[in-house]
């Protein structure tokens, strides 16, 4: 007859595998919401990075110095891009809007020359507008004025920070059901071990060595599930980058280390704390709660 309480190696290993494809499971919902935060940070630069500040030039101003001012502005910090229209290039596309010339009725071409000024994302804030602005009608005495669609961007922005503020509470929910969930799966495979860590403190161990075995173990798992993770997660980015190709290209290499390395971490750090709390546990309870817990 087997001894009461004693675990096969079978069993065992089928617990820790079992511990391993949970944790893996766990850290591949973790690491969903850090895919969908890459997409949604992605999706805020490219529809921040479509706003545009429109400069009116004076009448007048010469090509040479239209050029002159392009060059001067592609220097500039906030510029991503600059898109020089003519007014004559204004004319043909007003008279392809309204199907009329608006020099055949009013012997003139009343349309101002334009630099159209695409922003970099940073800058894309109405605060940083301001001061843009500011700069701009002191660049040069070519510019007439400036304008830009002031109410565009103060919803863009707002919509930006209230869906920011609703991804960062999904996170610190999930990261805590991460947690809890990691740490009831250890503590189920430590507390089978817990005579054997009571044991080894009969015999003298000292605390930091009774855990380092634990540590270890529970860190190469933590690992293992980690890459796991990983792996579907490369899986589905492949999946949309082959149906959805423009979804794909907000994940760059970077945003690729960025949530493939935060997995990675998640899983070593929960595992860490994890198996450090569930093993003080057992270290500080005495004889009689063994048979209890």
């Amino acid at each position: 007859m087997k001894k009461r309480g004693k675990l096969s190696p079978v069993t065992f290993i089928n617990s820790r595998i079992t511990a391993t494809i949970s944790i893996a499971l766990v850290l591949f919902l973790s690491g969903l919401v850090v895919l969908l935060s890459l997409f949604a940070n992605g999706l805020s630069t490219r529809i921040k990075e479509t706003l545009s500040i429109d400069l009116i030039l004076q009448e007048g101003t010469s090509k040479a110095q239209i050029q002159k001012l392009q060059v001067a502005l592609n220097k500039v910090p906030f510029a991503k891009s600059i898109a020089y229209h003519s007014k004559e290039e204004a004319a043909k596309q007003l008279e392809a809007d309204l199907g009329q010339n608006p020099e055949e009725f009013l012997g003139f071409n009343p349309l101002p020359d334009i630099i159209v000024v695409h922003l970099n994302a940073p800058y894309a804030h109405p605060d940083s507008l301001a001061v843009i602005e500011t700069q701009l009608k002191r660049f040069s005495g070519d510019i007439q004025e400036t304008e830009y669609r002031k109410e565009l961007l103060q919803v863009v922005n707002e919509n930006i920070t209230q869906a920011g503020i609703i991804l960062v509470v999904i996170a610190g929910l999930l990261l805590f059901i991460s947690f809890a969930l990691i740490s009831n799966t250890i503590r189920l495979t430590i507390y089978s071990k817990r005579f054997v860590i009571r044991t080894m403190q009969l015999v003298g161990a000292k605390a930091g060595f009774i855990r380092r075995p634990f540590i270890l173990s529970n860190l190469l798992s933590g690992i293992i599930a980690a890459l796991i993770a990983c792996g579907l997660l490369y899986w589905l980015i492949y999946y949309i980058a082959t149906n959805i190709p423009d979804l794909a290209e907000m994940i760059d290499l970077t945003s690729g280390l960025i949530l493939f390395g935060s997995v990675l971490l998640l899983g070593m750090l929960i595992s860490w704390l994890a198996t450090c709390l569930s093993v003080n546990k057992y270290l500080r309870a005495n004889e009689d709660d063994l048979y209890k817990m």
